[in-house]
């Protein structure tokens, strides 16, 4: 399989689509015969409307990224020069545009070369997107929390799943009770199609309802044409899986651990066009800036934010559902885990409305159930939204009391900061303990299953400080047996 090629371009007003073309035929020769295929042209954001840059792009039949001057000038580059500075803002472009597409660990093939008014550079990514440190284990992307609690019997004290506690509340069950008298007729999605939309002041063409996220992912992977996939763990494993299911090959941007399981936009492929990343991620509590994220937005890709968490999240800050001016941006809502409705399925999509078109295609006729759809356009509603708020505010505060309460034990780091309703923590033999714990009453998920994590993970759902306080204990008497 030859290389990426990721072409960098500078360009003086009045440059010509020809003389950029000329000039990046002569640099990329110099990149070898079979050196790799021209993936992406990058160059800084105040060309992304010149029109010879643009029409270069098209001739080539590859997408047009930008970048910011900042960004440029933070590359370091081995030919960086004192009147591009003073024009553009960067002292490189080209070289800077190339290295920062192919991402981190990029390789400059051939540097710098000039025509009267343009500038060419080429780079290829280095040859991993996964992380060196990345366990070696294939984890089972198919387990999930339910697995540690199906059967268990009322003696168990869940932790193991995020669906929060004491859910769904009585005017929810009400509602979705009183539909019942209609379950004669087939479903229909207008009216939560409509909330939905009104929730995030979006039109309703930008709204498709699912049976919970997970139907999404397969639609994703069924319904959109996929040449490189990328994933970025740890996070959910059921988006990775359908795309497999779906006869696509995936790869994997593995987080460090030792970065707080930070995204850096540079590590994920400059020619991916599919991209899943999750916020807040599920299992690492880690909420992305939305900011970081808009920067995986670009033409040719479809960046898929799974936002199942974010209603967690107090005043859902870092979230993408309302943007409209991201190209390829499609949002994964769920309303199973805040409401407690994980076995009614429901959640929705927020998309361009040709990806929601698409999508709905691949769908069923009535996909989502007539008390699923109630139970939609009823968390929607503005109260709704505003108990959700409440309830991460407290959620929030339970967290930090369970999180003090886990720094009793030198043995065991709580992963952070922390944003989502669970705590990923890393313990020695958590294996062991995690067994240990269910004989003292207590379901824990067990991290090993989720790509870029190992046996010593674990992660532990938000309860109440009572529950907490008792988990502390049983914890406790489970690090003591070890």
């Amino acid at each position: 399989m030859t290389a990426a090629l990721y072409l960098g371009v500078g360009a003086r007003r009045g440059t010509t689509a020809d003389e950029i073309l000329a000039l990046a035929g002569r640099t990329l020769a110099e990149a070898g015969d079979g050196a790799g295929t021209v993936a992406a042209l990058a160059t800084v954001e105040a060309k992304a409307d010149e029109p010879a840059v643009l029409a270069a792009a098209e001739r080539l039949g590859v997408p047009l990224r930008v970048y910011s001057p900042d960004e440029l000038a933070a590359q370091a580059t081995p030919h960086p020069s004192r009147t591009v500075l003073s024009a553009a803002g960067t002292p490189s472009v080209a070289e800077a545009a190339a290295l920062l597409d192919a991402g981190p660990g990029g390789v400059l093939l051939v540097g710098k070369r000039k025509s009267a008014r343009a500038t060419c550079a080429v780079a290829v990514a280095a040859p991993r997107t996964v992380s060196p440190k990345a366990p070696m284990h294939e984890p089972d992307l198919r387990h999930h929390g339910d697995a540690e609690v199906r059967g268990a019997g009322a003696e168990l004290t869940d932790l193991a799943v995020n669906v929060r506690s004491g859910t769904p509340p009585q005017w929810l069950r009400e509602r979705i009770a009183d539909s019942l008298t209609g379950l004669a007729a087939y479903p229909d999605g207008r009216a939560a199609r409509r909330a939905v939309a009104a929730r995030h002041g979006l039109p309703e063409e930008r709204v498709l309802l699912t049976a919970g996220a997970a139907e999404a992912f397969v639609l994703l992977a069924r319904a959109l044409g996929v040449r490189r996939a990328v994933v970025v763990h740890p996070q959910f494993t059921e988006p990775e899986a359908a795309l497999r299911d779906a006869g696509h090959a995936v790869e994997r941007v593995v987080l460090d651990a030792a970065d707080g399981f930070r995204l850096d936009p540079r590590a994920v492929p400059g020619d991916a066009d599919l991209v899943v990343v999750g916020n807040p991620t599920n299992p690492t509590s880690v909420l992305h800036p939305a900011a970081l994220l808009a920067r995986l937005a670009r033409p040719g890709r479809t960046l898929v934010v799974d936002e199942a968490f974010m209603d967690a999240v107090p005043g859902e800050r870092e979230s993408l559902a309302a943007r409209t001016d991201l190209p390829g941006l499609v949002v994964l809502r769920s309303l199973t885990k805040t409401w407690g409705l994980a076995g009614l399925r429901i959640g929705y999509v927020l998309a361009a409305p040709d990806t929601v078109a698409a999508l709905e295609r691949a769908q069923p006729l009535w996909p989502v159930s007539s008390p699923a759809l109630v139970a939609a356009e009823a968390c929607c509603l503005p109260a709704a939204v505003a108990e959700s708020g409440r309830a991460a505010c407290g959620v929030a505060a339970d967290r930090a009391y369970l999180e003090a309460r886990l720094t009793e034990f030198p043995t065991v780091t709580v992963c952070g900061p922390a944003a989502g309703p669970f705590l990923l923590l890393r313990l020695p033999d958590a294996a062991a303990v995690r067994i240990r714990l269910r004989g003292l009453g207590f379901a824990v998920r067990r991290g090993d299953t989720f790509p870029g994590l190992g046996p010593e993970y674990v992660r532990v759902a938000v309860r109440d400080r009572e529950t907490s306080d008792r988990f502390a204990e049983a914890l406790a008497s489970a690090l003591a047996k070890g």
